[in-house]
């Protein structure tokens, strides 16, 4: 990779961080009737009556006499109700717990997913961190296993596709981290305008399916050129470049924390390079 390559990957890097915190601390607030946050709290004034109350990486306040008619989501935090509010729907918390004060009420159902659920909450005490760490670990080497079979199939049904993908990060590793955000961005902005319609609510699941299937395929590609870059000098089959890419990411990702962020990036570059390579307008040369 050279230089200037690596300049503009670091410029998009940095982009991607601000633009993220920016995205983070996006607010939704549709007619005054439907209160979402990304990366904060949500709180419902007193005496005041709304749909729904999200928060994804916050809590959820319902102060003394507020009304909410539908659900209260909180991702990552608490749902606390203050006495007198009111829950008409459900009430969730991932990662959290529900908290109601005296006179608080909830008519419909109510549900905390953390630890004692067998699930991970926001922490990461001593009991927690190594559970959690294990299944997590399971699961990256089972989606490794996976990966291979799925990669192998790939290289030997259409030989070129991977090596084409590998060749596409190599000539633009910063182009295709801003195709990657760029695609992210929508996702998150399509999602919410379909989850906000009855008649886009059922296609939710179809866009998810398809960004995975996506990113999956993009992200046998970075793990070629990762493989690539580490054993371009010897002389080794494409599939073997293949594994040892794999395994050099599964290794990293099995690293506590460092590891979610490795994850994410592969994601980025595997969604962005699969769009580069196809809207692109010139296709790369290949170069094993």
């Amino acid at each position: 990779m050279k230089l200037p390559q690596l300049i503009l990957a670091f410029i998009a890097t940095i982009c991607l961080i601000f633009a993220g915190n920016a995205l983070a601390q996006t607010d939704i607030n549709l007619n005054n009737t439907n209160l979402i946050r990304f990366g904060g709290n949500v709180t419902v004034p007193a005496n005041q009556v709304i749909e729904n109350a999200h928060a994804f990486g916050g809590s959820v306040t319902v102060l003394p006499n507020a009304r909410v008619v539908d659900t209260a989501i909180a991702v990552g935090r608490d749902v606390i109700l203050k006495s007198g509010a009111r829950v008409d729907g459900d009430a969730y918390s991932i990662g959290g717990k529900i908290v109601q004060e005296p006179g608080a009420t909830i008519g419909g159902q109510r549900g905390t997913f953390n630890d004692r659920h067998g699930m991970m909450s926001g922490s990461y005490g001593r009991h927690s961190f190594f559970p959690w760490y294990f299944f997590n670990a399971m699961f990256r080497i089972s989606s490794a296993v996976v990966a291979a079979i799925l990669g192998l199939i790939i290289l030997q049904t259409s030989p070129q596709f991977l090596p084409d993908l590998a060749a596409k990060l190599r000539h633009d590793p910063g182009l295709t981290a801003v195709w990657g955000f760029g695609a992210i961005v929508s996702i998150v902005f399509i999602s919410v305008c379909l989850a906000i319609t009855l008649i886009g609510i059922p296609l939710i699941p179809l866009l998810s399916l398809t960004v995975i299937i996506a990113s999956l395929v993009g992200s046998l590609g970075v793990a070629l050129f990762v493989g690539q870059s580490f054993y371009r000098d010897r002389q080794m089959s494409v599939s073997q470049q293949f594994l040892v890419g794999l395994a050099i990411l599964t290794v990293l990702a099995l690293i506590p924390f460092f590891g979610g962020l490795v994850v994410f990036l592969v994601n980025l570059f595997g969604l962005g390079v699969i769009l580069l390579w196809q809207f692109g307008r010139a296709k790369p040369q290949i170069a094993v």
